[in-house]
């Protein structure tokens, strides 16, 4: 098995570096004269990129000392993003380069002067050539794009117009991206009906919020904008389904210490995720009790309404805390409808044989950098919004954070806000 994980572990360094090496061909090499600060320059940015990736990948794995996470944290992870978009940007490029290059040399053709018509000159009586004649030698024309000419050649500017254009393409859509998560989610409405929903239950409203990823990267002030507009939506109940950080309570205690603030009628509730069995899910759960919310391990509550049930997300498996749906479900009135707080999507087919009325799901992240979400896809029976499943209804966030990039491309970030109908109303 570990000689498996190095073979597959050193192809994928492998294709990482040849993707970077072409990238450096046709963002370098094919751009500049030759070598100078320009060339340079991008071979620097091209290699010292990928290294602090991986750096802060593995410092944040190896539970490196937090400050050295976060000085490798921005620069790291914004380049994971960028490298995608570079690469796809690229592929793009390779489709439009002969397309750009004809257009170039028919321009050129066009450009150059029509052979004369002209009659030629009579030939002259031979006779001794001047004497400057005889001695001066042809002096050879430069080729376009040489040093000195000041003029770049055909396929230098087709290099430098495609390469500028996949350049201001990534770098565009990563700023946008990183800037849609700094600003902080937005609030999206779903209004879900519920058979066994009481009358007077009709229009209550649960604020949903998943993955918030407070690390190296997303901190305190992150965290305050998430629970200002999650108290400015005035819900009835507040469900974090996961996620919240990245990292130990010693570090981020006070990242996430605005939790606090969080205010709602009926309270606010967590179930763990599969970032805090990396992150000690123990401590964890006794830091967001200490804040105010009231964690939901394999176990349920019983609101005026409704059954509120928890449980602990999959990855806790692994040290023998997954979840448990009959501890939590079991022995409960059957004519009440029941809410059911999970991580994973992928809970859901047990939700359904205990006749959970509706999930509540994160850890998707909705793909979070396109086409991200072809991979989400496939690993999970839905990536984001309202589905059902026989009688059960399934809700999945796409998270108010971000993991590794602070960026998103194609999946916005949100906060939900659920309001349950009543079919009795």
């Amino acid at each position: 098995m570990v000689v498996v994980f190095v073979l597959v572990a050193l192809a994928v360094l492998a294709a990482f570096a040849a993707l970077h090496w072409f990238a450096w061909r046709r963002l370098v090499r094919d751009t500049t004269r030759g070598p100078g600060p320009a060339r340079r320059l991008g071979t620097v940015v091209l290699v010292a990129g990928p290294l602090l990736m991986v750096a802060a990948l593995v410092a944040e794995r190896a539970g490196a000392p937090f400050w050295l996470q976060r000085v490798l944290g921005w620069p790291g992870f914004l380049w994971m993003a960028l490298s995608l978009y570079l690469l796809l940007a690229l592929a793009a490029g390779e489709l439009v380069r002969p397309l750009v290059r004809r257009l170039v040399e028919r321009r050129a053709s066009v450009a150059e002067p029509a052979p004369s018509l002209l009659p030629l000159p009579l030939p002259v009586a031979a006779g001794p050539a001047p004497a400057e004649e005889r001695t001066a030698e042809p002096v050879p024309e430069a080729p376009a794009g040489s040093p000195g000419t000041g003029h770049p050649s055909r396929r230098l500017f087709v290099s430098r117009a495609v390469g500028g254009a996949v350049a201001a393409a990534a770098v565009g859509t990563v700023g946008y991206g990183t800037y849609g998560v700094l600003r902080g989610p937005a609030v999206k409405r779903v209004t879900v009906p519920l058979a066994r929903l009481p009358r007077a239950a009709h229009g209550f409203r649960i604020a949903v919020v998943s993955d918030i990823h407070l690390g190296p990267v997303l901190g305190r002030g992150f965290a305050q904008r998430v629970v200002d507009t999650i108290n400015s939506t005035q819900p009835d109940l507040i469900a974090v389904v996961g996620d919240l950080v990245d990292g130990s309570v010693k570090d981020l205690g006070p990242a996430a210490a605005p939790l606090s603030q969080l205010r709602a009628r009926h309270g606010s509730f967590f179930v763990t995720g599969n970032h805090e069995y990396f992150s000690g899910a123990d401590q964890w759960v006794e830091e967001v009790r200490r804040l105010g919310l009231r964690p939901l391990e394999n176990a349920r509550t019983e609101l005026p309404a409704f059954d509120l049930a928890g449980v602990n997300d999959l990855a806790g498996e692994s040290e023998g805390e997954g979840p448990d749906f009959a501890k939590a479900l079991g022995d409960r009135d059957p004519a009440r409808a029941v809410i059911l707080l999970a991580h994973q999507p992928l809970q859901i087919h047990e939700a359904v044989e205990h006749r959970v009325d509706l999930q509540l799901s994160g850890h998707t992240h909705g793909g979070q950098l396109w086409p991200g979400n072809l991979v989400a896809a496939a690993a999970n029976p839905t990536v984001a919004g309202l589905d059902r499943y026989g009688d059960t209804q399934l809700y999945v966030s796409r998270g108010a954070g971000a993991w590794g990039p602070p960026t998103r491309v194609g999946a916005p970030s949100d906060i939900t806000v659920i309001e349950l109908a009543s079919r009795r109303a």
